[in-house]
């Protein structure tokens, strides 16, 4: 369960404008807020059943705008890949220095800062 409330938080921060109001409001409510689907039916003025069969579509369409645009995967495979830049970018900063290349060191300094940069901007997203 722990897992399926992390996808949807993740589908819905790149998807949940897309949703309607009341797909989104319920998707808040439940997966954010941790409300009852009573209490969600009593803030949307609607049943608990309609909160449930809400909740349902709602999931079914974040599920299906992944499918569609793969914007996590893709967001996934970056993250990665940054990271990635970092670790070498590390390895070829000590070598440089070692061997007193500090017009090298300098550029790989920036590289990480612009990869940390990268990663920071990315945190904002989810």
């Amino acid at each position: 369960m722990v897992d399926k409330i992390v996808e949807v938080g993740i589908l819905f921060d790149f998807y949940g404008k897309l949703l309607s109001k009341s797909q989104y409001l319920a998707i808040e409510f439940y997966y954010i807020y941790d409300l009852s689907l009573g209490e969600i039916g009593e803030e949307l003025g609607i049943s608990r059943q309609g909160v449930y069969d809400t909740l349902k579509r709602a999931e079914n369409r974040l599920y299906s705008y992944e499918e569609k645009l793969g914007l996590v995967k893709k967001f996934s495979f970056t993250k990665e890949k940054v990271k990635d830049i970092l670790k070498y970018s590390h390895d070829i900063e000590k070598e440089a220095e070692e061997l007193g290349l500090n017009k090298t060191t300098e550029n790989v300094k920036k590289i990480k800062g612009i990869a940390l940069e990268i990663l920071e901007s990315d945190q904002e997203v989810i």
